[in-house]
């Protein structure tokens, strides 16, 4: 199969083992399924482990190559996009893509310390002037 046939959109949302399987590879940036399956916790088979690599090759949120007679697997998009990805998946799912909804979700259960507010209205205020032109 080729990689255009085999890949997948990157906005499906991810179990928590492949969320756990991610932040790992953002974290170490490379990892092979025996390194992998060493750090995770509660780590299922090393069996399970491969399953779960090739899954997520196959939707196209990792690549690999070759290491000798092992497999290298790499985040094919950077941890911070990555990131925002879910976060839109995350708003059209549960907030009928309303990015106030979302906000006010979070506002209401994380409680969010003074400093945290600041630089969240200060974020505000740069989208308002993205809008407007002003940058």
């Amino acid at each position: 199969m080729t990689e255009t046939n085999r890949a997948r959109p990157l906005d499906v949302i991810l179990s928590k083992r492949e969320q756990q399987v991610m932040e790992v590879v953002h974290r170490r940036g490379e990892v092979t399924a025996g390194e992998l399956h060493a750090e995770l916790p509660d780590a299922a088979s090393y069996n399970a482990v491969r399953g779960v690599l090739r899954g997520l090759e196959e939707r196209g949120r990792l690549t690999h190559r070759r290491r000798g007679r092992q497999f290298v697997y790499r985040a094919t998009v950077p941890a911070e996009r990555a990131g925002r990805n879910a976060l839109r998946q995350v708003a059209e799912t549960f907030f009928a893509g309303s990015t106030e909804r979302l906000l006010a979700g979070l506002l209401e259960e994380e409680r969010p310390s003074p400093s945290e507010l600041e630089r969240s209205q200060a974020l505000i205020d740069q989208a308002r002037r993205r809008q407007e032109g002003g940058g």
